[in-house]
C-alpha cells in the first residue's frame, strides 16, 4: 500500500487573507507530497511496512529496523503532522471554542486568553524549525508542548495531539517572512475549534486507558481515528 497525500478539505484560497493560496499550494502540493513520496521510497524494499499506516509506524518505531528509522520519524512524522494541521483549518474557523473543549483550556489554563498566549509563546519559542501543540498528556491533562523538525508528541513523550501548528518557514515565509508572531495570530483565525473539541472527545473516550501503550492495545480503533485514518 502506498501512502497518499490527502486531499485539502477545502480550496487554496478559502483561508485568504489569514494564510495565502500560494503558501498553502506550496505548502501542500510540494513539502506534504514529498514527505509521502520519501516514506515510500523509504519502504520500498520493506513489503510489511507498507501495509501499515503512517500513524502506526510512529507508534511501532521501536521495533522497525534500523535502516528505516530515520525515514519514518523524518516522513511520517511530516505526513501524520500535516494530515491533522489541515484539518484544523476552516474559513469558517478562529473564535474560541466552546462546550468540552473551551471548560477544559479554561480549568487548565485559566482563560482562552491565558491560553491563546502561552501557546503563542510556546509556538514563538520553537528554535528553527517545528511544531507547537495542545496535548492530552500520559495523565489526561491538557498541555503546551512543542516538538522539533517533523517529530510527533505520540513519538516523542506518548501524549495525544488534538491540535498543533506548523512553523517551519514554509508555513507562512512567503507572507510573514520573519514575522512569525503575525502567522500565530492569522493562525487563530482560521482555527476550526469543533474540530478541536473532536479530537478531544476522542481522546476523552479513552482516557482510562490513556498510557499510551495501554491506549494502543484497547483504544485501536479510537487511534485510528484520531490520526491513523488521516495517513493511508
Amino acid at each position: 500500500m502506498a501512502h497518499k497525500l490527502p486531499d485539502l478539505p477545502y480550496a487554496k484560497d478559502s483561508l485568504e487573507p489569514h494564510i495565502d493560496a500560494e503558501t498553502m499550494r506550496i505548502h501542500h502540493d510540494m513539502h506534504h507530497n514529498a514527505y509521502v513520496n520519501f516514506l515510500n521510497a523509504a519502504l520500498e524494499d520493506h513489503a510489511d511496512l507498507q501495509e501499515k499506516s503512517a500513524f502506526d509506524l510512529l507508534v511501532e518505531f521501536d521495533s522497525l529496523p534500523d535502516a528505516v528509522k530515520p525515514a519514518v520519524q523524518k516522513h511520517a512524522g511530516g505526513h501524520v503532522n500535516h494530515s491533522m494541521f489541515w484539518t484544523l483549518l476552516s474559513a469558517n474557523g478562529g473564535g474560541e471554542p466552546s462546550g468540552a473543549l473551551a471548560t477544559e483550556i479554561n480549568e487548565t489554563f485559566g482563560s482562552f486568553d491565558d491560553f491563546k498566549a502561552a501557546f503563542s509563546a510556546a509556538a514563538g519559542g520553537v528554535f528553527g524549525s517545528g511544531w507547537a501543540w495542545l496535548v492530552v498528556d500520559g495523565e489526561g491533562n491538557l498541555k503546551i508542548t512543542t516538538t522539533a523538525n517533523q517529530d510527533n508528541p505520540v513519538f516523542t513523550e506518548g501524549s495525544l495531539p488534538i491540535m498543533g501548528v506548523d512553523v517551519w518557514e514554509h508555513a507562512y515565509y512567503l507572507k510573514y517572512q520573519n514575522r512569525r508572531p503575525e502567522y500565530l495570530g492569522a493562525f487563530f483565525n482560521v482555527v476550526d475549534w469543533d474540530q478541536v473539541g473532536s479530537y478531544l472527545a476522542m481522546v476523552r473516550a479513552g482516557e482510562k486507558v490513556i498510557a499510551l501503550s495501554d491506549w494502543v492495545a484497547a483504544k485501536r480503533a479510537r487511534l485510528e481515528e484520531l490520526l491513523g485514518s488521516l495517513t493511508e
